[in-house]
């Protein structure tokens, strides 16, 4: 979880900086010599550069060290040992396993309310009809079906995570 929040900092670091250099190339376009500094003492014109330039090569430089520091963490992450067994059963993948996908990009919200317990945890028996969770996606809250009928096997995204249409939300045994 810590390598997955690093992860998302270093990811929005690389945003930003993608966004800060978009603006800067539209001033650069724009802008005339009333942003020209010398670098040096001396007054030979090799020697100088627009600060805006400069500011350009600043963040590229940042941002060739946030992709080095993202790689770092894909690295790491692929090296960590393999999560203990007694997490997730040992008979969780084949035919029988199905996943429960987001229908929806939103945010995904495992109980009704912050107060009210989760809809279904690992271990509970579910039908097609049962609410499994609810996707947020523009203000509407979405309450979002099984369609299919078994045994919670595994719960695949925290509280309040975002979720992408078809990203899978649960892992449900068929068998029952």
């Amino acid at each position: 979880i810590e390598s997955k929040a690093n992860t998302n900092a270093v990811d929005w670091r690389v945003r930003r900086i993608v966004q800060d250099l978009a603006r800067l190339d539209e001033r650069r376009r724009g802008g005339g010599d009333a942003d020209v500094i010398a670098l040096s003492d001396d007054d030979d014109d090799d020697e100088e550069e627009t600060a805006i330039d400069m500011l350009v090569r600043e963040m590229m430089a940042e941002a060739r060290r946030a992709v080095a520091e993202r790689r770092t963490l894909a690295a790491a992450a692929a090296a960590a040992p393999a999560a203990p067994a007694d997490e997730a059963p040992a008979d969780d993948e084949g035919d029988h396993i199905v996943t429960i996908d987001s229908p929806m990009v939103g945010t995904f919200y495992g109980s009704p309310n912050p107060d009210s317990p989760a809809f279904i945890k690992v271990g509970d028996s579910i039908s097609s009809d049962t609410t499994v969770c609810i996707v947020e996606a523009m203000k509407v809250f979405n309450e979002i079906s099984a369609d299919v009928s078994g045994k919670v096997v595994a719960i695949l995204v925290n509280d309040q995570d975002p979720v992408d249409c078809g990203k899978p939300m649960f892992k449900v045994d068929t068998r029952g």
